[in-house]
């Protein structure tokens, strides 16, 4: 099972808060996971985003 690697330097709460502000139709629910539960929560974003799950993974690591 694949963990995803957030960037530690960076609190995932704060991640939150800039990924809720580039995409405005993020909930707080749609953030929440349970540990070992990043990949679903990964997959059900990006497909409410519309966009791919390498895609939010690079938003995620690399953007923010």
């Amino acid at each position: 099972m694949e963990t995803l690697q957030f960037n530690r330097t960076i609190s995932w709460e704060e991640k939150k808060k800039k990924l809720k502000k580039i995409f405005p139709a993020i909930t707080d629910n749609d953030l929440h996971f349970n540990d070992g539960k990043e990949k679903v929560m990964i997959e059900m974003l990006a497909y409410k985003l519309g966009i791919t799950t390498n895609e939010l993974r690079y938003i995620i690591h690399g953007v923010l």
